[in-house]
């Protein structure tokens, strides 16, 4: 097939087009075609990929002033009408009467940035008369109008301090231009045939016998088509939602809870000793609100940390501190969450589990950051077992698509025994992925919790970032539209 019977009709009519003009903008170019504007230019560039014509771009930075830039103009800047005003030393307080605090607090930063004045026991000096500043000059080159940076004869500093004080914005305005190739010029003194073509076989077409003897659009395989994307939840977003629908099936209830926790239920139901390294301001965000303790349990718990109730424990020792304990943090955990839900249930059974975020005060970097998704649960009832605790987990993780998991002996001051949960992943080897155990008396007497208790809270992203393939966590949070476009909906 040669190149010409490969154009279609647009392409025919821009071709010819610009066999006179030469070179056109796409108005110019829509004018002499006969085209629509949009039709034109979408021929150009299939033409461009032919190398038939070439289409260049340019982009013309202008300005404008904004309201506030208008008024200053008229008016003065701030640290202008401020100096115009200082006639001698004044204080800030009097300043603020005459002016308004906000344009006070304004013009002073500018005003000792530009050394115009200075502020000494709160009270503003003047340093003399100056002459206009670059940025007054440029702001009083506006006449209306938009300029480029030539016509406001400004340097680069002076625009990034007016765009950033937003007294100005910059508009972009793209102009492009359609040239004639050397090529398209020999193809279109050949002549060019302009006749019409059928783009799409339909049904009444064929009824009537029309399309014979007229012109197919010719196809061309051998061109890759663009790639669509169909919309689709966020891959973390369909992961947590798996694992909520693998406890649901498993006859789960969902529970949630709030951000804002006290550190008796974050640290002290949990049976966390009061001088534990986890309440440090390395590892917790501590805030300056207190709450109140619960009644029906603090009493009991203090007395469990003191000297271990009354069940076989020596507890921590030493004097709880009540006021520690009524401080709000951000929830380290969701375990907070669960033990507050047994506490309101301590009747067996109690199947529940919480996908919820977590706070850590944790360095960003690929495998941390300061908050994070755990996946918590608790199974309360008769006869429960550490074997119950292992099968459920390795449930959990088979219907997650692991298929080798295995589970070696770990120390939380919560759980006893303990144990963390690893699967095995080609090219990694083993990997950890959270925490479980059996709650310890310490922390279910005191709650009334008469049952044994299976816990669990699993590290919600970095399993997500093995199923995803990911090195890099912060990933997960980024709006990266390419990777969320390619990124896979199902794998087998």
């Amino acid at each position: 097939m040669s190149v010409q019977e490969n154009l279609t009709i647009n392409e025919k009519k821009v071709l010819l087009a610009l066999e006179k003009l030469g070179s056109a903008a796409p108005e110019r170019l829509e004018e002499k075609s006969g085209l629509q504007v949009d039709a034109a230019m979408q021929a150009a560039f299939m033409l461009a990929e032919k190398g038939l014509v070439s289409v260049s771009e340019k982009v013309l930075e202008r300005y404008s002033l904004t309201e506030e830039g208008e008024e200053y103009t008229k008016n003065g800047l701030p640290e202008r009408q401020i100096l115009d005003f200082l006639k001698a030393p004044t204080s800030l307080e009097e300043l603020r009467s005459r002016f308004s605090p906000q344009m006070v607090g304004i013009a002073t930063g500018w005003l000792v940035k530009k050394g115009w004045a200075k502020v000494e026991n709160g009270v503003m000096v003047p340093s003399g008369k100056v002459d206009a500043g670059k940025d007054e000059e440029t702001l009083a080159a506006f006449t209306g109008k938009t300029k480029t940076l030539e016509e406001l004869a400004s340097d680069e500093g002076t625009i990034k301090d007016l765009l950033k004080r937003k007294l100005i914005i910059k508009h972009e305005e793209k102009f492009r231009t359609v040239s004639i190739t050397d090529t398209g010029n020999a193809l279109a003194a050949q002549g060019l045939v302009l006749e019409e073509e059928i783009a799409q076989l339909t049904p009444d077409l064929l009824k009537s016998g029309a399309w014979k003897g007229k012109k197919f659009r010719p196809y061309r395989l051998d061109i890759t088509p663009r790639s669509l994307y169909g919309a689709k939840l966020h891959p973390y977003r369909r992961l947590i939602e798996q694992m909520r629908q693998i406890f649901l099936e498993m006859g789960f209830t969902e529970i949630k809870g709030g951000i804002i926790q006290s550190s008796f239920w974050n640290f002290d139901a949990l049976f966390q000793p009061q001088d534990h390294p986890a309440r440090d301001m390395q590892d917790t965000f501590h805030l300056d609100s207190t709450c109140q303790l619960p009644v029906e349990y603090s009493e009991r718990v203090s007395a469990m940390h003191e000297r271990g109730g009354e069940i076989d424990s020596c507890g921590w020792g030493g004097i709880w501190n009540r006021e520690l304990a009524g401080r709000n943090v951000l929830r380290t955990h969701t375990t907070a969450v669960t033990i507050k839900y047994l506490a309101d249930n301590p009747e067996p059974p109690v199947k529940a589990f919480c996908i919820d975020r977590a706070y850590r005060r944790e360095t960003i970097d690929p495998t941390h950051t300061p908050e994070f998704e755990q996946l918590e649960g608790v199974v309360m009832d008769k006869d429960m077992s550490f074997a119950d605790l292992l099968g459920l987990l390795a449930e959990f993780y088979h219907r997650m698509g692991f298929e080798e998991i295995r589970f070696r002996p770990g120390y939380f001051p919560y759980t006893e025994p303990s144990v963390e949960p690893e699967v095995y992943v080609d090219g990694l080897g083993w990997v950890e992925l959270g925490g479980a155990g059996v709650f310890r008396k310490e922390v279910t007497e005191p709650l009334g919790i008469k049952e044994p208790v299976l816990a669990w809270g699993l590290g919600v992203s970095r399993l997500a970032m093995l199923k995803l393939g990911l090195k890099d966590l912060r990933l997960l949070y980024q709006s990266d539209i390419d990777w969320l476009r390619k990124s896979e909906v199902y794998r087998t």
